[in-house]
This record gives structure tokens, C-alpha cells and sequence, in this order.
């Protein structure tokens, strides 16, 4: 049997990410702001694409929508690496 995924898991801040968040006062205080799993759900958002331009869309909409006052992507179903039911979409 699998062990249950970590109910704390954490993804680390990605370096686009940061270099967002250094080049944009306004956003890093946002960021700050953000609870850990709000911030933790950007970051798995942004960076689970495949693709590399998807990914790039998805940076610019975390910065348009953190900005902006929301906590969590909109339509995300959240971080699949948190519950070892999703992990098959994410580890295959």
C-alpha cells in the first residue's frame, strides 16, 4: 500500500517566480500576504504545464491576479502532489 501523500507538502519558489516577485514590490507584498497553501497553489498552477509557453501565461496570470486580491488560482482543483488519489496524474 502507498504511503498517504504529506498533508504539508510544500513546492519550492521556483526561480521565475522569484525573480517576479524581486522585480515587483506591489507583488511580493501580495505574495507575502498569501497563506503557505495559497502560495503553494500558484507555484504548483504556474509550474505543472508541460509546455513552456503555457507556463509563461500562467506567470503572467499570477502576477495580473495576486495583484489583484486572489488567494488561489480560479479553476484549479489544487496541488494534486497533496493527495495521494491525484498523484497518479502527476507521478506517471
Amino acid at each position: 500500500m502507498a504511503e498517504p501523500a504529506d498533508p504539508d507538502f510544500r513546492h519550492p519558489t521556483p526561480p521565475e517566480i522569484e525573480a517576479m516577485l524581486d522585480g515587483d514590490p506591489a507583488l511580493a507584498g501580495k505574495w507575502q500576504a498569501l497563506t503557505p497553501l495559497g502560495r503553494n497553489e500558484w507555484i504548483c498552477w504556474s509550474s505543472s504545464a508541460k509546455q513552456e509557453a503555457t507556463r509563461e501565461k500562467r506567470r503572467a496570470r499570477l502576477h495580473e491576479e495576486v495583484l489583484a486580491g486572489k488567494k488561489r488560482p480560479c479553476c484549479w482543483p489544487g496541488c494534486p502532489h497533496r493527495r495521494e488519489s491525484a498523484r497518479k496524474w502527476v507521478d506517471a
